[in-house]
């Protein structure tokens, strides 16, 4: 206060412990926050250098979460493949039990020929031209025959013979007229011939499989497998996380750092049973080993494509957690960083302080002995 007038003395005393108090108080601030520059009048350079490197580790951990859960959802989907894997596998074993077991009874009607007239009964030569066509329709699957118009009646069912089911022989009925019967395998189930050749031959009709007594082990063999594909369908629908199911063809970007160019988009898959090229057996269909080997066909390529789609989830994991993990370093990394610019050693704050309060304390007895001379005029009144 400017109308109390101290002397010289007393007031440098004064100021020493002002001095000493503003220190303490800034160093008993820096141990409280464990800051060194807890403001910009700090100092203006580390603090904003600080703050820049806080607010990108700060950006980084919050994609940690949505990277987080994408490792998740991956994880799903593998456990989803190692299930659907497994059930591919049983109706494979099913499959494979019913071709091992005894059929049933099946009747297949034979295909007969027309009786044709043939001119030259000693050549036994059709007139069949390299352009008329000579197909068969087997099981869906068409088998053609080539023919180059030369051939005789022999040569042409022993080329129709091997194709396989089938077996062809010549007819002659003793008048000089001849005809082409084809018989078919017991486990073909539609045949038909196709083609102009056919017509000229006689080779012509539907011949369809039927059953005169069907295997009940077969019957119900091919009841599991088809109760097998419904729980692929309904696994491929429960292997989601968090809205996410890559099985059911949902795809996914991961952003793995904050400006976003730092990305991978992870694609879905169908492993549902169509998806996967599997259809359920239709009625009847486990009684002829033509149609289970068919199906353990698809069922081998739908093994193939999920062991693939497993692979690519397994890479893309390796991919997404090595990414997690960098950039949990590199948080840790821009933290130290800050805190190097700014966070207080404790130890030497604590010293500081120590010496700060030691000399409050000497101060305040420079200050006692600086005003006795003061005093010392109230003993001239004494």
């Amino acid at each position: 206060m400017s109308e109390i007038t101290l002397s010289s003395a007393v007031r440098q005393n004064l100021l020493s412990m002002q001095s000493t108090a503003r220190m303490m108080a800034s160093t008993q601030n820096r141990l409280a926050t464990g800051k060194r520059v807890n403001s910009a009048l700090d100092n203006p350079t580390n603090f904003f250098t600080a703050s820049s490197l806080n607010s990108r580790g700060s950006d980084l951990s919050r994609l940690q979460d949505s990277v987080g859960n994408s490792i998740q959802t991956i994880e799903a989907a593998d456990n989803g493949i190692k299930a659907i894997t497994k059930l591919v596998e049983s109706a494979q074993g099913t499959a494979r039990q019913a071709l091992q077991s005894e059929k049933g009874e099946i009747i297949t009607a034979k295909v007969e020929g027309s009786r044709i007239k043939v001119k030259d009964v000693d050549t036994d030569v059709m007139g069949i031209k390299q352009s008329d066509h000579l197909s068969f329709d087997i099981d869906g699957t068409i088998k053609t025959v080539g023919l180059d118009g030369t051939e005789s009646l022999t040569e042409i069912a022993k080329k129709i013979s091997e194709i396989e089911g089938l077996t062809a022989t010549v007819q002659d009925d003793g008048k000089g007229r001849f005809s082409i019967d084809v018989d078919t395998e017991d486990d073909i189930k539609t045949f038909e011939a196709l083609g102009t050749g056919a017509e000229i031959l006689g080779i012509t009709g539907e011949n369809t499989a039927t059953l005169s007594e069907k295997s009940a082990t077969r019957k119900s063999l091919e009841s599991e497998f088809n109760d097998l594909l419904i729980q692929i369908d309904q696994l491929t629908n429960d292997a989601s996380f968090n809205g996410n199911n890559f099985l059911d063809g949902d795809n996914l970007k991961v952003i793995f750092n904050e400006t976003g160019l730092s990305s991978l988009t992870i694609k879905g898959v169908d492993t549902t049973s169509a998806g996967l090229g599997l259809a359920a057996a239709l009625s009847d269909s486990f009684q002829f080993n033509s149609q289970i080997d068919a199906t353990l066909k698809t069922l081998d390529a739908a093994t193939i494509t999920l062991r693939s789609n497993a692979s690519t989830f397994g890479s893309n994991l390796s991919i997404v957690q090595a990414r997690k993990d960098f950039t949990d370093n590199m948080i840790n990394t821009l933290e130290t960083g800050a805190g190097n610019l700014t966070l207080a050693d404790t130890n030497e704050e604590g010293a500081n302080l120590l010496a700060l309060q030691t000399r409050q304390s000497l101060s305040t007895t420079a200050l006692s002995m600086a005003s006795q001379a003061d005093r010392a005029v109230l003993s001239l009144f004494s």
